[in-house]
């Protein structure tokens, strides 16, 4: 089935904004305009300039053009975990390629984030992720091994390692999130065409089962200028809502 219309002209306009063509500042071009050159009703091109507004990417109107002020493209919380989830859901095609999968004994933090005594074996991943081919994030895993060692029947490279272990009734419950800025690594620099030394925002991520086992503990290494991370919350809530943006 063929995505609606509105849905097509907010992808073609995104996909403008994300690329550069419509750079931050510019003002969108008119409704007119747009009609004309998606042959498409007024009411369609304002749902689709609507679809922008509320994913932050342009701003302002009322009698006059809205103008782009992000590149950036919000994701649910509930798709944070994934980032193919996540990709898939804007409308974008996610990638990866696997660098590494391997039994090992786990690293002195990853130990100490999934409650393992030292020297514990666990199962490592290291995935290179792309948005529709250009490299956007570094991603390093270490699953317990019980967890881990059933991506050994799996291809990382076909899609979503959640949605594979979900399906393989893994209780992926809960994560926890800790976003920072960290210089890139040399490995890091190589995978995803920078600099060494180059700023990375970096996401940890704790997840556990719904009795509060850890099952996870994650380094994920995000290109800034492709991926970038807000956190909407208002007075009245108690949760905040975590976004992960395409910049």
């Amino acid at each position: 089935m063929s995505l609606p219309l509105h849905s097509r002209v907010a992808d073609a306009l995104r996909a403008q904004i994300v690329d550069g063509t419509l750079p931050v500042g510019a003002p969108m071009p008119s409704e007119a305009t747009l009609c004309t050159r998606f042959e498409a009703s007024r009411g369609t091109v304002r749902a689709a300039l609507a679809a922008l507004r509320n994913e932050g990417l342009i701003a302002g109107g009322r009698g006059r053009p809205p103008v782009v002020c992000d590149t950036a493209v919000g994701q649910p919380f509930e798709t944070f975990m994934s980032f193919t989830a996540w990709a898939e859901a804007i409308g974008r095609t996610p990638g990866q390629r696997t660098l590494e999968i391997a039994r090992r004994a786990a690293t002195p933090l990853a130990a100490a984030s999934l409650g393992l005594e030292a020297g514990t074996a666990v199962v490592d991943v290291l995935r290179l992720r792309t948005l529709d081919g250009m490299p956007a994030m570094l991603e390093r895993s270490s699953f317990i091994e019980s967890v881990g060692r059933t991506l050994f029947d799996f291809d990382p490279d076909s899609g979503s390692i959640y949605a594979y272990l979900i399906g393989q009734g893994v209780d992926l419950h809960e994560g926890r999130h800790t976003i920072d800025a960290v210089a890139a690594t040399d490995v890091d620099a190589a995978h995803l065409d920078i600099d060494p030394g180059a700023p990375l925002l970096r996401e940890r991520r704790r997840a556990v089962d719904l009795s509060g086992t850890p099952l996870e503990y994650a380094d994920d290494r995000y290109r800034p200028d492709r991926v970038a991370f807000t956190i909407d919350n208002t007075r009245s809530a108690h949760d905040l809502r975590i976004v992960k943006e395409i910049s």
